[in-house]
């Protein structure tokens, strides 16, 4: 070999040679992605990994993102088999007090009726195929609606058994909308209501007992397991998570799901996700559709949910209902019940809204879980389409 040859493949090697624009603008969404997290506290814990794991698999040549490299490797590991999703949720449920939503049950009606928009857009996606450069299936146009639920991990986990090949765009769109929740709620809450219904007080929440507590996740998850199993993977470990928690009698599994295993699950899922952000995969008019979509479904479903509380406020003169708390009816936990109680408190120094709104909060975990449930059951493997001939 020449000299001449061995600076031409020395030359080949390196990525300067390699690069293509896609390369680059991938690499600078990343970088924008790491902006959002570290500049704007933009859901950082989520963000700041899909950024950086953008980055890595747009390197030209290292294939760092392919089947072999160390971030595909970790896809195929935690996202195609759904583990990670579910140790998020696990976790989740080990983090969260559900006593808001055991004292107001009835904001569960609240956390369904904001799952509208994940139907809503499911016909949407459908509906874009009219246009040319769109071919949804209706598998990719359910595992884009579900964006609408602002629930990243069931957005992830339905995804990867519907459409992995849109992942990445769905993830990074359910994560940014779930972390632009104080932009884009507020001014549908305001447009939706009235100066006089955000300033309505709503009463103090009943205590709620240790064993109800405990029945609580409990009964849960059996109703799922009779109406829907295939919503149980995460709904049970959402429910085992908070069991643990409320159990009093596991202090270390309780501390460990609420802190190191989902912290370091986060880690790779955000290095996982991150490895979809490919240019060849990403740089598409299909995933404008689905960022568009996301935020049909996401402003939707904080409309239907904000409508849902604005009925049952009117029903409900005894025990009245501040409208603003069905807009927590989007699983983002806990960012939608801040922007509740902060917008309740400007129509009302005096009016605090957080507990309240997290009942429907949670609800919206649940709802989310159930509506990918119904999505995997209706379109999954296996599952018979002979329903859509009606």
């Amino acid at each position: 070999m020449t000299m001449e040859q061995g600076f031409l493949q020395l030359w080949s090697a390196t990525g300067l040679a390699n690069f293509s624009w896609g390369q680059a603008v991938m690499i600078a969404v990343g970088c924008g992605l790491l902006y959002l997290a570290i500049a704007r506290n933009f859901e950082p814990l989520l963000l700041l990994p899909i950024g950086f794991g953008a980055i890595l698999s747009n390197i030209p040549v290292a294939g760092i993102g392919g089947p072999d490299g160390v971030l595909g490797l970790i896809y195929s590991v935690g996202i195609e088999t759904g583990i990670f999703p579910l140790i998020i949720f696990m976790g989740v449920g080990a983090l969260t007090d559900f006593s808001a939503l055991i004292a107001m049950p009835r904001t569960l009606f609240l956390g369904a009726a904001a799952q509208f928009g994940i139907f809503a857009t499911l016909l949407g996606a459908l509906a874009l195929n009219g246009l040319p450069g769109f071919e949804f299936s209706i598998t990719d146009a359910a595992a884009i609606a579900i964006i609408g639920g602002a629930d990243g991990p069931t957005a992830i986990f339905l995804a990867s058994k519907l459409a992995p090949e849109l992942l990445g765009a769905i993830a990074v769109a359910a994560y940014s909308y779930m972390a632009l929740v104080p932009i884009i709620q507020p001014p549908i809450m305001k447009l939706l209501t009235t100066e006089r219904e955000r300033g309505i007080k709503m009463e103090q929440l009943r205590e709620v007992g240790r064993t109800e507590l405990l029945a609580f996740p409990l009964i849960v998850l059996l109703l799922t397991a009779l109406f829907l199993p295939s919503a149980a993977p995460l709904v049970g470990m959402l429910c085992f998570g908070n069991l643990l928690r409320v159990s009093g009698v596991v202090d270390r599994l309780s501390k460990a799901a609420q802190n190191e295993i989902i912290n370091t699950v986060t880690i790779f899922l955000g290095l996982a996700v991150g490895s979809k952000l490919s240019a060849d995969k990403f740089l598409t008019l299909e995933t404008l559709g689905i960022l568009l979509l996301g935020a049909a479904a996401f402003c939707i479903g904080t409309a239907a949910g904000v409508l849902m509380a604005k009925l049952m406020s009117k029903l409900s003169k005894k025990h009245p209902i501040n409208p603003l708390i069905g807009a927590a009816g989007v699983s983002a936990v806990p960012m939608a019940a801040r922007v509740v109680n902060k917008v309740g408190l400007e129509a009302n120094p005096h009016n605090f809204l957080l507990m309240h709104a997290m009942g429907p909060n949670l609800a919206g975990v649940i709802g989310s879980a159930v509506a990918a449930g119904i999505l995997l059951a209706m379109l999954g493997d296996g599952a018979s389409l002979d329903w859509m001939n009606f």
